[in-house]
């Protein structure tokens, strides 16, 4: 009798021993850096969804609204900035990413940033290419206020942090967490003035969903980032001026002209289909890529590849790939850090 007890003494032992060592397992260190938005709006109505005040919490406050929180993470913060989105700088870019780089070379086992949700993407894809630790780097934010009945934030906050503090989200590059969903900085883009569900990545789909607040990860980008970058910014005090021509029927010169007294290091043009020049312009970006303005061509369209074509070699352009307008001018800003010479500006447009 006393020998048929004594397995299961044992395993029940074991057991013991493993859901006491599983209940000791710290907590992943996760710093929430904030930069305002609409998560961290207010509006006098609980049911004012549009005309609110952007960036009038502070991340602390932010964090006081969501007490599990604790839960998934031991928690720090830091207010880099507290604007509204339209109003980002490539200052606090540069700062932000500095101070994430500085942060993940110690202790720290990821980052949420907070963010307005109208240049997300752009931040989002900055990040991706200067960032240069494999921990988590995720960014999210809000289409409601902080004091809406429906407000997304508080849950798309706990799920950044959920997602930043795991093990299956190392080397994936920056992400994008809102709604459920996790999307890679590359692809996503915001695709509504107000709908919940705003960031996609129409072409190419999501990396995974936030299932009972863990990542569930199907696929990855195979573009390179963070770890593989070739950017240094560590001596940067700005960044290569580039400027966005945005294409449509009838479309005259003075825009154009206007960019161009403004002695741009690059231009990107949004052109219309797969990235087409009106004969209006052509000549005229012709004339300044001769004289060493790096013109990349893009597509207005929001899916679908520009394609390097034989007439971009002849007038000496760059084709965009699938970023759009907004992103390949975040990249050419970078590109023109290091290189003046298109072949080697399209080279990395091919890699990144």
């Amino acid at each position: 009798m006393k020998k048929s007890v004594l397995p299961f003494l044992c395993l029940f032992c074991v057991l013991a021993f493993s859901v006491s060592a599983m209940a000791e397992q710290p907590l992943p260190k996760v710093t929430i850096l904030g930069t305002g938005g609409t998560i961290a709006g207010s509006a006098p109505s609980p049911t004012q969804l549009i005309g609110y005040k952007p960036g009038e919490l502070t991340t602390e406050q932010l964090i006081a609204t969501v007490p599990s929180l604790k839960e998934f993470a031991e928690l720090s913060a830091e207010q880099i900035a507290n604007i509204d989105s339209a109003d980002m700088t490539v200052d606090i870019w540069l700062h932000l990413a500095r101070r994430i780089d500085a942060l993940l070379s110690g202790e720290t086992d990821g980052i949420v940033v907070t963010h307005g949700t109208d240049t997300l993407e752009e931040t989002a894809y900055f990040l991706n290419l200067v960032v240069t630790s494999e921990k988590p780097v995720v960014i999210t934010g809000a289409m409601r206020p902080a004091t809406a009945i429906s407000a997304d934030g508080p849950m798309n906050l706990l799920q950044a942090v959920a997602v930043a503090g795991s093990k299956e989200a190392r080397g994936k590059g920056v992400l994008v967490v809102m709604n459920g969903q996790i999307n890679g900085a590359r692809d996503v883009t915001k695709t509504s003035t107000i709908q919940p569900e705003a960031f996609q990545s129409n072409d190419l789909g999501l990396l995974g969903y936030v299932v009972d607040n863990r990542p569930v990860f199907f696929r990855g980008s195979l573009r390179k980032h963070t770890t593989e970058t070739e950017f240094n910014i560590s001596d940067l005090d700005t960044l290569p001026k580039v400027a966005i021509l945005y294409s449509y029927a009838d479309a005259g010169i003075d825009a154009l002209s206007g960019i161009l007294a403004a002695g741009p290091d690059g231009i990107v043009v949004a052109g219309v289909g797969d990235g087409g020049i009106s004969a209006k312009h052509r000549p005229i970006l012709e004339e300044a890529a001769r004289q060493g303005i790096i013109v990349v061509r893009a597509s207005r369209t929001g899916t679908g590849p520009v394609a390097r074509i034989a007439t971009d070699e002849a007038a000496g352009f760059v084709a965009s790939g699938s970023l759009n307008p907004q992103k390949a001018r975040v990249l050419l800003m970078l590109a023109l850090s290091k290189t003046r010479d298109v072949k080697e500006v399209q080279r990395i447009f091919d890699s990144y």
